[in-house]
């Protein structure tokens, strides 16, 4: 009995030995969990944690090889999946520009308010003689309006990241915009090219405007561990044929110089360039292993993000943009909780009660 107690007393010191030692570990850690520098965090710490971080990171690296892998059978899904996908948008193509009108039983879609039926227009039309003449007109052209026109730049409009690149002088140009399709690239380097399908207008001869991004689907050999999956690299617009005096990427201005050490001015016109949503066709250059600068790094950031967006957003599912359905979702994604949590019920801490509950309520925030 004696020999069992002093067998127990010493495991018991055994175990409070070990105790102190991985709180004096802990506490020496936590010296530096709070430094403003997480390196010097790594480095203060023991060898052996050390040494298990390297192969963690070598984890690390072998993972994203894999997900690199994963990457480019999904870019070669994509493009296999590209042929199933173009007829939806033939057709989504050839109702906004009137080239077909759908059939009522395509027309079926569940709706609370989008207004009357074209059963009630119709109703309307035929009372038309009991109305004034104006309204009679107006209700006739909303009766015979063909397509969805303005289509695209009601989309525009709609979507913030589009809406911040339209100057008041592009509008008229974009409403003849009648389509956007991607096309992938299936071959050299992989990537996608926006297509935008313009109808003859009286701003430039093109019918079709593109903008091609060149895509590295694998993480970067010289900095493996920061690899989040494919990168847009670089991008090429097209050229513009603008008609004379309708180029809205350009604006001439007139300037008074004075002659160095004489008296005499003369008025000189310059042509410099202008904001316009159709810069987009027009982006910096940009050559191999070139250093940026910090201007030419913010627009290609933002091109890149807007066509990223176009698409994976806004071509996919363009009439989610025209109706502002999908701007909804795209808000409901970027909410994030701030401020900090403040406890207004103690029944959890004290022990009454049961398990984790959740209210739907919110407090109002102190004045």
């Amino acid at each position: 009995m004696a020999d069992n107690q002093k067998n127990s007393g010493s495991t018991t010191a055994v175990k409070n030995n070990n105790n102190d030692g991985t709180n004096q570990l802990t506490e020496d850690l936590g010296t530096v969990v709070h430094a403003t520098d997480p390196a010097a965090y790594v480095r203060s710490l023991p060898a052996p944690i050390r040494r298990r971080l390297k192969a963690l990171k070598r984890l690390q690296s072998d993972m994203s090889s894999v997900e690199a892998k994963f990457f480019e059978e999904l870019h070669q899904l994509e493009c296999k999946y590209e042929t199933l996908y173009n007829p939806f948008y033939v057709k989504r193509f050839k109702i906004v520009s009137a080239e077909v009108e759908p059939d009522d039983n395509e027309c079926q879609w569940p709706s609370e308010d989008e207004g009357d039926s074209l059963e009630d227009d119709f109703k309307k039309k035929a009372s038309i003689d009991k109305s004034p003449d104006s309204e009679c007109e107006e209700m006739e052209e909303e009766i015979d309006m063909k397509g969805i026109p303005e289509f695209w730049l009601r989309i525009f409009k709609n979507v913030e990241i589009l809406a911040d690149l339209i100057e008041e002088n592009d509008e008229p140009i974009l409403k003849h915009l009648v389509d956007i399709r991607v096309r992938l690239l299936n071959y050299g380097a992989p990537g996608f090219v926006l297509e935008f399908v313009f109808e003859p207008n009286e701003y430039f001869t093109n019918t079709l405007l593109t903008k091609e991004y060149t895509m590295n689907l694998g993480p970067d050999p010289e900095d493996v561990l920061s690899y989040e999956g494919p990168e847009i690299v670089k991008c090429k617009g097209c050229s513009i044929d603008w008609k004379d005096g309708r180029n809205v990427t350009v604006k001439r201005v007139q300037k008074t110089q004075r002659r160095k050490g004489q008296d005499t001015r003369r008025t000189v016109v310059k042509t410099v360039r202008t904001h316009s949503f159709f810069n987009f066709f027009s982006p910096p250059q940009v050559q191999e292993g070139e250093v940026l600068d910090d201007e030419t790094e913010d627009i290609l950031s933002a091109d890149y993000e807007i066509g990223h967006f176009l698409r994976d957003r806004v071509v996919p599912k363009a009439v989610l943009y025209y109706t502002g359905e999908a701007l909804d979702s795209d808000e409901s994604e970027e909410y994030d909780e701030e401020g900090e949590e403040v406890i207004i019920d103690h029944t959890q801490e004290s022990g009454c009660g049961g398990g984790d509950t959740e209210e739907g309520s919110e407090q109002e925030p102190s004045q």
